[in-house]
């Protein structure tokens, strides 16, 4: 058969042949599966499927990227991606992607921003566009834009009059909703930037006491120096009222003689 190897093609019928003999007793898993997709009997590769014209710069060189498949673009896309460039919160909100029939779309009726079944997102913006400048010949991108996500913005101010009116009935019969999110998340902002603050101003007396020991040439003045608050302080003479015996009382252990004097 000279170069080419047509064994592929016989793998189906190869292993029929070993069924029916005792050499193979078990059915393979791929066994229906190539009965019903059999490999490609063409040996011409042929040119994946054009999307959209693709412009030669040559005639007569041959193009590099011939077999590459396109890439699958909708006009949905770049208008997707402009809505969430000026919007990009809109994608921290949480969103249904649940359908009955997978056909759901077909039944909108996008000549209005509000569906029914539906809830307004970003999707609804998108759409909303589309519909206008497919029904509107003097309707441009930018135009289209602007109205889709003006009508967005009107349906979002609806929304969070009618969530602050529940709200505020709900308060007005006595329920009690807690902290909020937001509320919780600044009590933890601001309380790390206490503890930072603490600590870096006792990072900067430390440092500062160094400098001015370092320039006086005395360094235990600056040991001496060493300010603590009042707290600190206290919790210290407590830890050592533990160790240290009362007046009257014999010290056990230690050194006999102040360290830094000679026995006489």
């Amino acid at each position: 058969m000279g170069r080419y190897d047509f064994k592929a093609l016989r793998v189906h019928q190869e292993a029929s042949h070993l069924l029916n003999s005792p050499r193979l007793t078990r059915i393979p898993p791929w066994y229906d599966t190539v009965a019903a997709v059999p490999p490609a009997q063409i040996l011409v590769r042929p040119l994946p499927v054009q999307h959209q014209p693709k412009q030669r710069l040559s005639k007569t060189r041959k193009p590099s990227k011939m077999f590459k498949p396109q890439k699958i673009t909708y006009e949905e896309d770049r208008l997707r991606k402009d809505f969430f460039q000026d919007h990009p919160w809109e994608l921290a909100r949480p969103r249904v992607i649940l359908e009955n029939d997978g056909r759901d779309g077909e039944r909108h009726d996008w000549s209005r921003m509000e569906q029914s079944g539906k809830k307004v997102d970003a999707e609804s913006v998108i759409q909303r566009q589309i519909w206008l400048l497919q029904n509107s010949r003097e309707m441009t991108k930018a135009k289209a834009y602007d109205q889709a996500r003006r009508e967005f913005y009107t349906v979002r101010h609806f929304e969070d009059v009618e969530r602050r009116v529940a709200k505020e009935e709900a308060l007005a019969t006595g329920a009690y909703f807690g902290k909020s999110f937001l509320d919780i998340g600044m009590e933890l902002e601001n309380k790390a930037y206490e503890e930072w603050r603490t600590s870096a101003l006792k990072e900067a007396a430390t440092l500062e006491q160094s400098r001015n020991a370092a320039q006086s040439g005395d360094p235990e003045s600056a040991l001496a120096d060493a300010s603590l608050d009042e707290s600190e302080l206290a919790a210290g003479l407590e830890e050592l009222e533990e160790v240290v015996p009362a007046q009257g009382q014999d010290a056990l252990g230690g050194s006999p003689v102040h360290p830094g004097t000679t026995e006489q």
